[in-house]
């Protein structure tokens, strides 16, 4: 019985028919189901195909900055995946006012018990969309220091120059301050704090902590380095050498090579970098410590 072709077409026949469930008297079947499935399936394979075609293709000889080309290329992807989803929709006759009450309804749970994934995903929209933080730019946000490898529309990830991947909720990113090193001018300026001791020579100072920022080879020229004498501290004169870099990147790096040079220009022209002192004072006690009269 079961090698009978009338069998099988029988069985196919009725599982194709059988009505699973019913959207404003349309009823779905499970051949409804499967080819709404493909749609959708077929929808995420053009995506990737039409993805990289735009990628390798145009966007590349367009040459535009790495954040818009992933900004476009995921709206690529959405928009195909919502134009599937609507045509597998239309292919099973499903109406789509019946989709609106359906909408209607998760709304109402949204906004019950959903608020944080619906902001969230709201934020994310408009990351892509205004791109106050895109892929590739250098942020600051709390104690975390990272670059930007991708924005979903819930989550952004940042990659810590530690190697740690941090995953930030978007809301966070449009909620709080965010340092944005990369955005508008990728340069930024460096505030590097020098305590000498007192009686040092100040005009030799300033030029030792000018000589070392304009021999690094990634300070810039223009504006030039420059110090300034900030104040007269509890135990040192407090110098700032100011000095711009190209990119935030650089930062650490920069910092500890100055630090490095300074020092050692410091100590071959005598001038001290002092910690800090106390002055500690005695008061003589009339009462002796043997308690006699």
């Amino acid at each position: 019985m079961l090698g009978d072709e009338n069998f099988w077409e029988t069985v196919n026949h009725y599982y194709s028919q059988l009505v699973l469930f019913k959207i404003q008297d349309v009823g779905i079947t499970i051949s409804h189901l499967v080819v709404a499935l493909l749609s959708i399936l077929l929808s995420f394979l053009i995506s990737a195909i039409l993805r990289s075609v735009l990628k390798k293709r145009v966007l590349r000889k367009m040459k535009i900055d790495s954040g818009l080309e992933y900004t476009l290329l995921r709206f690529t992807h959405f928009t195909i995946l919502i134009l599937g989803f609507y045509i597998g929709l239309q292919t099973i006759n499903v109406p789509l006012g019946a989709l609106v009450g359906l909408f209607a309804v998760i709304g109402v749970g949204i906004g019950f018990g959903l608020q944080n994934l619906t902001s969230n995903f709201t934020s994310g929209v408009i990351l892509l969309i205004e791109r106050p933080v895109k892929v590739g730019d250098r942020l600051e946000l709390d104690d975390v220091w990272g670059d930007v490898l991708k924005i979903k529309l819930r989550t952004t990830l940042i990659r810590t120059p530690d190697g740690i991947s941090i995953i930030v909720p978007n809301s966070k990113l449009l909620d709080e301050y965010v340092i944005n090193y990369s955005y508008g001018d990728p340069r930024i300026r460096l505030r590097i704090p020098v305590g000498i001791a007192y009686g040092s020579n100040v005009d030799l100072a300033i030029s030792l902590m000018e000589q070392a920022a304009k021999e690094h080879a990634t300070i810039q020229n223009s504006p030039p380095p420059k110090v300034w004498f900030k104040e007269f501290g509890d135990s040192s004169l407090n110098l700032e050498l100011l000095c711009w870099i190209p990119r935030a990147e650089a930062k650490f790096d920069v910092v500890s090579d100055l630090n490095i040079k300074i020092d050692r220009l410091f100590r071959e022209n005598e001038i001290e970098i002092p910690f800090p002192q106390r002055d500690l004072h005695l008061k003589s006690s009339a009462v002796s410590l043997s308690g006699s009269k």
